[in-house]
């Protein structure tokens, strides 16, 4: 059976490994998850992004961030656009997520990148997810 949102897929796998302490987690790899990847790498909440194959397949393994007292960076994540609606911003629109203490990330016509960076190029876009 397909995968309706592999976004999803990506997110809540995530979440789930951070939940139980995992230091790795793997999902079938895409070049819209390795930019958002490489987005959270850039942000400070993975160790380090991998693309290897295993089984003749491209897989994405992520490592995960924690704080000296095993506090994991990643607390919260939360998927905004969705398949059946999609959500498009305007510049002046694109969302401070928590007060600044979170990141939003967004696609736009020039790649993958947070809401800071959007906004710094003056770009709107899909709001793909937000991080905190």
């Amino acid at each position: 059976m397909a995968m309706t949102d592999p976004l999803a897929d990506m997110l809540t796998r995530i979440r789930n490994a951070v939940q139980r302490r995992h230091t790795t987690v793997q999902m079938p790899a895409s070049t819209l998850k390795a930019e958002i990847a490489r987005v959270l790498h850039q942000e400070g909440y993975l160790q380090g992004v991998e693309r290897i194959e295993e089984g003749g397949h491209p897989v994405l393994r992520l490592h995960l961030r924690y704080q000296a007292g095993e506090a994991p960076m990643i607390t919260g994540i939360r998927r905004v656009s969705r398949p059946g609606k999609r959500v498009y911003v305007r510049l002046p629109h694109i969302p401070h997520v928590r007060g600044g203490m979170g990141v939003a990330i967004l696609t736009t016509p020039k790649g993958v990148m947070t809401g800071a960076e959007s906004r710094a190029q003056r770009l709107g876009g899909e709001v793909l997810c937000y991080i905190w």
